[in-house]
């Protein structure tokens, strides 16, 4: 019932507190699938702020670790951490990059020694990033105003649209971290405004995706690291809030193999306790690995050599009830 372990548990389904800090089904797309994947855009990316809760990328580095994009892709300009950069144009950028150009006269860059050959390189990259096909994946103005109202002119509904346009150009991850669930207070009023935020934006973002021919071949999934208390805590200072409840709660998954208008599990009459088929993290995470082709027996390879794989075993006291088969 803590952020911090629900949300590790959830997103790796390995128990908190064991000997190695395992990278989370992010992280692991990106190891499996980023290696087919060709594009500019880092292959697993954060709309718009990290979950930060716990290090995504665990054990694996830096290199796995998700892109965050920062900014707001409601605003006029969505100015993406690194990649549009805030006051300076698109021109601006463009003239600076012609500038450094200009400024080699003796081509140093091109014949120098192969650590300036290694930072051309670095540096054509980001530019391509800045200035090339990639900047265009976030500038949501190429999209139609109808369209856009669809999916919600608010951060989260527009951070749908960015994320399918990541879809088309291959990204292999997409998060869209959505906050302010936590509704230990003022919780209806809170359900009244994100609740028809979300479902605006999800039911768009599948429609958008069958629309673009692009459904069957992504996986949707939308949950959070636990539930919330049946019962509402009426008393100061909560005055109205639901408290952290992992017994048991609700996960939504739709496309790439999914069968959709079902429902697998049940809870008691008072969303209390689980009452029928219950569904655990590894089982969720390895469908979800399934149907992505990714192996979730595979190991993992350590810095240190220890011994590692996507999904803990059953050997290891992993509870499973076994993969989604009714939906799959």
């Amino acid at each position: 019932n803590g952020h911090e372990t629900a949300a590790y548990l959830i997103q790796t389904a390995h128990a908190p507190g064991e000997r190695l800090a395992y990278p989370s089904i992010g992280a692991v797309f990106a190891l499996f699938k980023g290696a087919d994947y060709k594009g500019l855009i880092p292959p697993y990316v954060v709309l718009t702020q990290p979950q930060g809760r716990f290090s995504e990328e665990g054990f694996l580095g830096p290199l796995y670790k998700p892109f965050a994009t920062g900014g707001d892709p409601n605003a006029a300009r969505f100015e993406v951490e690194g990649v549009v950069a805030k006051g300076i144009t698109y021109e601006r950028q463009k003239a600076r990059s012609a500038l450094r150009d200009d400024l080699d006269t003796m081509g140093m860059v091109m014949n120098g020694s192969n650590q300036l050959a290694v930072s051309a390189d670095a540096r054509k990259q980001a530019y391509e990033l800045i200035l090339g096909q990639a900047r265009g994946v976030f500038d949501l103005s190429q999209e139609k105003d109808d369209l856009r109202n669809k999916y919600g002119r608010n951060t989260f509904g527009q951070s749908c649209l960015a994320a399918r346009r990541m879809v088309e150009a291959g990204v292999p991850y997409i998060v869209i971290n959505s906050p302010g669930w936590d509704t230990h207070s003022n919780h209806f009023a809170t359900m009244r405004r994100q609740g028809p935020q979300l479902d605006q934006g999800v039911a768009m973002l599948l429609q958008d995706l069958h629309d673009h021919g692009l459904l069957d071949s992504t996986i949707v999934w939308c949950s959070g690291e636990f539930g919330r208390t049946p019962k509402v805590d009426w008393q100061p200072p909560w005055n109205g809030g639901r408290n952290h409840h992992g017994e048991v709660f609700t996960a939504l998954v739709a496309g790439g193999g999914f069968k959709g208008g079902h429902v697998v599990g049940a809870s008691d009459a008072r969303a209390e306790e689980v009452k029928d088929r219950p569904v655990y993290p590894v089982d969720l995470l390895g469908s979800i690995y399934t149907l992505a082709g990714i192996d979730s027996t595979a190991k993992l390879a350590h810095p240190m050599g220890a011994e590692a794989r996507v999904l803990p075993t059953a050997e290891e006291g992993a509870k499973s009830a076994g993969l989604l088969k009714e939906i799959m």
